[in-house]
């Protein structure tokens, strides 16, 4: 018997029943890797393989057969956490088709469950639950009582999509919660950790196991060959040159210039036909590309193929999306971002086409991942839109950055296979105040110091100093939020009690969603701000014009008008890995051509090469701009290049340093009026040289707002935070000292 046949023969009958109807021949290495874990070891399992490698069945199979054969007492015996309510909805309903006929329950659960569901594993908790990080926040803080008799035959936690939560306060906010639980039910179940794209395996295994008093395993598989069909071109918005529309034209049957904008209708002719999802970085850009190729549809009297899928959407309308995707009858593309990047099994899916660079080579992979399953290899196409340059534009405006980031990511990963590390939190004071308060809430009255034995013995606050969190609670008591009782204990104050009241407390990320969109009995989404009556807005890809608000009840009443608009929400684009940077250093230096590039963007290529050349970027540590003005290239991650920012804001006053401007991390301009751009390079490097402390570069007024909780933490505490957790000092006073070294080479 060979070893996939013994691991078989483990399974239960039920589940060789069903890997038989399906026509599987063989177990997967994954497949095979995992049981070996869960059925030999009492270790903790980190699964890391491609997408639609077949992670969920290779968890999930040894899990099942073991709640099969030893079914135990009542209770809950598997809790499945995720990210996404659709992940969720997603894995509910391929659980209940395999589990159909075996006795083992499916609980999903989570904002858009109805109560009635809930009620019943209320009432008999057994098998599978499968919830979001905020709701199982609110059983732990409204269900208190109820959690032992729920969780006391617990046996596994599955954390999917775990790369989307290490090293963040949602990710840790689940760590916590599975602290508390242990804590209240005295067991510590095995924790198991799917994804297909972690960075660093070994600092995502030390965070799965964080307080499970258990090893996690690893399984190594061997390296596939990389087939993949990748695209990636490149247009001017609004460029009247029919050269730029050649792509976009060859595949209609008019073959006219195109008339609303070369890029779009590119996307509209590379998805015509083709079951797709448009992947875009933000809820606004999703919501402009919708409306523009609904709008490219019907001037072309074709028809309408167009979903969407966002957060801020209805279940319905998400629901919607989904359900069509999955169903190969359907002729379908859907605009989305991050909410269908990850785990759904949208079965036949044939091209991803990307609406701008993504920010980090992990999303790449997920969205690519998105497709190519059944047997085809995944095919993406990156579309890239571009103002076109006026003859006066500065040069930092002239280099295609996207471009470049789109190419250094596809570079990075073909070239290394990297995928960036997961980001550890030192001092996470936004979750801490939750946790706080949530403890609190749950416990009743508790002694400062038992309170901080319970927190700071959580692994997301390990690194706080016992006086921070002395600091943080007395600031918490001083604002209501908090009260102490005559017998010293603290229970939760006035204006804590009305923080937790609402459902929006158990989340750790911002959410800005705060009006319903209704158009007659139809929920649409959410909007941050309500417009007043007769004014318009864009929310699912289309145009709402206000019949009538109800403020109190914070709900928009719309009726639907035709046209387009733009939309915003507040938030930003996330963080930059210094790789990629480097790497789009290296896109600009070399010669190499790429064959993924398309006749547009191998053209805006050539020229960024010739024009980063001939002005000396690549070279000089400070480029003139003309006059009094200059520019550095630094090419640095995020965190390293806020440091360098600050560092050049140390000696502004020497060099006579104004009106200096930035983008992305991608260079800094300024205005400087003393001394020369030589002399400024080595003064900073006197002060690379130096040890840079991070917490010396914080000035002492700044309060650096970045989580939820954030408003609510004293400001020393926030400076410190962002001094540990948001400065990279090592990576820029090493980009400092090779420009000190650039000018002794010259």
């Amino acid at each position: 018997m060979t070893h996939a046949e013994s691991v078989f023969e483990k399974f239960a009958p039920f589940l060789k029943d069903y890997i038989h109807s399906h026509g599987w021949t063989e177990l997967r290495d994954v497949q095979i890797a995992a049981a070996d874990v869960l059925f030999n070891t009492e270790k903790n399992l980190l699964l890391t393989s491609a997408t639609a490698s077949g992670k969920t069945e290779a968890a999930f199979f040894p899990i099942i057969s073991d709640l099969f054969v030893n079914p135990g007492s009542s209770g809950v015996k598997v809790l499945y956490i995720a990210p996404l309510k659709s992940l969720i909805n997603d894995q509910y309903g391929r659980l209940g088709e395999l589990l159909d006929e075996a006795g083992i329950s499916v609980t999903h659960w989570h904002g858009d469950v109805a109560s009635s569901h809930k009620k019943k594993l209320l009432e008999n908790p057994s098998g599978i639950l499968q919830i979001t990080p905020e709701s199982l926040e609110s059983m732990l803080m409204n269900r208190s009582n109820d959690i032992v008799r729920i969780f006391s035959s617990l046996r596994y936690v599955v954390i999917d999509e775990i790369h989307t939560m290490i090293g963040v306060d949602r990710g840790n906010q689940i760590i916590c919660q599975l602290c508390r639980i242990a804590k209240l039910t005295g067991i510590n179940p095995r924790r198991i950790g799917l994804s297909a794209t972690v960075g660093d395996v070994n600092l995502a295994a030390r965070w799965l196991s964080g307080g499970s008093g258990r090893d996690t395993a690893i399984p190594a598989f061997p390296k596939t060959k990389l087939e993949w069909l990748v695209g990636v071109e490149h247009f001017y918005i609004q460029n009247p040159d029919s050269e730029q529309s050649v792509s976009a034209e060859k595949h209609t049957e008019k073959n006219q210039k195109a008339s609303i904008d070369a890029g779009y209708e590119f996307i509209y002719d590379s998805v015509k036909n083709i079951k797709s999802i448009v992947f875009s970085n933000s809820r606004e850009e999703t919501e402009y590309i919708t409306a523009t190729l609904r709008q490219i549809a019907d001037i072309r009297k074709e028809k309408d193929r167009f979903l969407i899928h966002h957060g801020n959407l209805s279940a319905s309308i998400r629901d919607e999306a989904e359900r069509k995707m999955k169903n190969d009858e359907y002729d379908c593309v859907t605009c989305a971002t991050v909410t269908m990047e990850l785990g759904i099994d949208i079965g036949r899916l044939e091209r991803i086409i990307q609406n701008d660079a993504p920010n980090t080579v992990s999303s790449f992979l997920q969205r690519l991942g998105r497709s190519g399953r059944r047997g085809q290899p995944p095919q993406v196409i990156t579309v890239l839109r571009e103002e076109d340059p006026l003859p006066n534009t500065p040069l930092p405006q002239l280099i295609p950055w996207n471009l470049l980031r789109a190419i250094a990511i596809i570079q990075l990963y073909a070239e290394e296979r990297f995928t960036e590390p997961p980001r550890m939190k030192k001092e996470p004071y936004s979750l801490l105040f939750h946790q706080i308060l949530s403890n609190i809430a749950s416990s009743g009255e508790l002694k400062p110091a038992r309170l901080a034995e319970r927190l700071l013995n959580m692994p997301p606050f390990a690194n706080v100093p016992p006086e921070n969190l002395r600091t943080l609670l007395l600031s918490m008591v001083e604002h209501d939020l908090l009260q102490l009782t005559d017998e010293g204990g603290l229970i939760i104050g006035l204006r804590g009690e009305r923080m937790i009241g609402s459902f929006k407390f158990y989340a750790v990320f911002k959410d800005s969603e705060d009006f319903t969109v209704r158009c007659e009995s139809d929920e649409i989404g959410t909007i941050t701000a309500p417009p007043p009556v007769g004014d318009r807005f864009a929310l699912a890809g289309r145009v709402w014009e206000v019949t009538e608000l109800d403020i109190q009840r914070k709900l928009v009443f719309v009726r639907s008008v035709l046209g387009k608009m733009e939309v915003s929400w507040p938030g930003d684009y996330g963080e930059i890995h210094i790789k990629i940077l480097e790497r789009m250093k290296k896109v600009l230096m070399e010669d190499t051509v790429y064959p993924y590039l398309m006749p547009n963007a191998r053209k805006r290529l050539e020229d960024a090469r010739r024009l980063a050349r001939s002005t000396g970027m690549l070279d000089s540590p400070v480029i003139p701009l003309g006059g009094y003005s200059y520019c550095i290239f630094p090419w640095l991650g995020t965190r390293s290049f806020r440091v360098y920012r600050r560092m050049l804001g140390r000696v502004s006053n020497m060099f006579g340093i104004s009106e200096v401007e930035f983008e992305g991390s991608y260079y800094i301009s300024f205005r400087m009026e003393k001394g020369s751009p030589d002399e400024l390079i080595r003064k900073l490097g006197s002060i690379a040289r130096s040890s840079v402390d991070a917490h010396s570069l914080m000035k002492p007024g700044e309060t650096p707002v970045f989580e939820k909780f954030d408003e609510f933490i004293p400001s020393e505490l926030l400076r410190s935070a962002y001094a540990s957790d948001k400065l990279d000092v090592d990576n820029a006073q090493r980009r400092i000292l090779e420009q000190v070294e650039t000018l002794k080479n010259k």
